[in-house]
């Protein structure tokens, strides 16, 4: 009986497939919505994720924040010092490479050019965390970087901006606003990072020669340190805790007055940020369903109002009303099945176009493709019913 039912089903579709193809429309729609927005929200999550995981997914950020005094007092900031870098670095052995980072904007100025960049007072380390490598010149030497000798390393766009494309800035003085410093070296391009900041746009000098010469002080707002391979990262955080936390003088019931931070707790923030928009997405898209569904409903109604000398007919020679019901109901189930496939495959096409256009990981869940085809003959069965219900209920007469 099913079986004559569907092929029933069949006919019928065919013998209006115009109309049966439109009553279908809003169930491609919403079928293809939610498969597309599903996958290209995995897509784009998935390439975050990568481009942050780029950066430096071993790479800690030390740094220092303000403390609440409990009996309501104002809040204390305890900057980092030079001595607490030496004894991280002496006594934390989990860590690969540590230097401090001291940053400010300024005007560079060579002969008639000048170009406002990012000063950046770092150690030799900071060239391995960063895995940054030179095109020119070379790094700083110990004794550069115990005396903060007025010496530079400047990034492309800064050679760009301030130098011919003949002339070499190895050896040449630039001046940062009020004192001068030594080009040493050129950093090789890195071009943009995932949050869109140029990374050339840098003029790298010694951390010593920055405190002296451009903060006035020997604070030190943020230490980066690298983690070696095979280490757990919650074992290197917890040496670092444990040690600043008796450097600082702060007891075990006290709010510590620093954070250590990577990039596994921001890859984890965006994913989690990722994943309820896709949801969101998914959720407003299969609004589009409920649409489709009445839809079918309404043509439905109109078949079994065009359709009701047939239904006379068939009861008249012996059908019971569980036949007739039947077989609209699965009528209803192949109309929104049939949009449920021709939806799932116009889904994948548009993530594709959508993944290739936008050069994000192509991303198709299986999981999301199921549940959305299943959604579509729940659809048929939802709002199949009342029509089937009114054709079983038809007076022969």
């Amino acid at each position: 009986m099913i079986y004559n039912a569907f092929i029933q089903a069949i006919r019928e579709i065919k013998r209006n497939f115009m109309r049966s193809l439109l009553t279908t429309l809003g169930i491609v729609i919403g079928i293809a919505s939610v498969i597309s927005m599903v996958n290209i929200g995995k897509g784009v999550s998935e390439s975050i994720t990568k481009k942050i995981s780029s950066l430096g997914s071993d790479i800690l950020y030390i740094m220092p924040k303000r403390s609440h005094d409990p009996d309501g007092g104002l809040a204390t900031y305890k900057a980092f010092k030079k001595k607490d870098l030496e004894i991280l670095r002496d006594s934390i052995l989990t860590l690969s490479a540590i230097s401090p980072v001291r940053n400010q904007t300024m005007t560079t100025i060579y002969k008639n050019k000048n170009y406002l960049t990012e000063i950046k007072g770092v150690n030799n380390d900071y060239f391995k965390i960063k895995n940054l490598s030179l095109i020119a010149g070379r790094i700083f030497e110990h004794r550069e970087l115990k005396i903060g000798q007025n010496i530079c390393i400047l990034g492309k766009t800064v050679v760009d901006e301030l130098f011919t494309f003949e002339e070499s800035p190895i050896g040449k003085k630039v001046r940062l606003e009020n004192f001068s410093c030594e080009v040493v070296g050129i950093l090789k391009e890195m071009g943009t990072n995932t949050f869109g900041e140029n990374q050339d746009d840098v003029v790298l000098v010694p951390i010593r020669m920055f405190q002296r010469r451009i903060s006035g002080n020997n604070n030190i707002h943020l230490i980066m340190a690298t983690v070696k391979e095979n280490i757990p990262f919650n074992e290197a955080k917890s040496q670092i805790d444990k040690l600043l936390r008796e450097i600082r003088h702060i007891e075990d019931d006290e709010n510590e007055n620093f954070s250590i931070q990577d990039m596994t707790n921001l890859i984890g923030t965006i994913t989690q940020i990722t994943s309820m928009l896709t949801v969101m997405l998914g959720a407003i898209a299969a609004i589009s369903l409920i649409v489709g569904g009445i839809g079918i409903m309404n043509i439905m109604l109109v078949s079994v109002t065009q359709r009701t000398r047939e239904i006379g007919t068939r009861m008249a020679t012996g059908a019971m009303s569980g036949d007739i019901l039947t077989q609209f109901l699965i009528e209803a189930i192949v109309l929104s099945g049939f949009g449920g496939i021709i939806g799932m495959l116009l889904g994948f096409t548009i993530t594709y176009i959508v993944s290739i256009t936008l050069l994000i990981p192509l991303v198709i869940d299986p999981s999301i493709t199921i549940i959305a085809l299943i959604s579509s003959m729940l659809i048929g069965i939802i709002f199949g019913i009342l029509p089937a219900k009114k054709a079983a209920n038809l007076n022969p007469i």
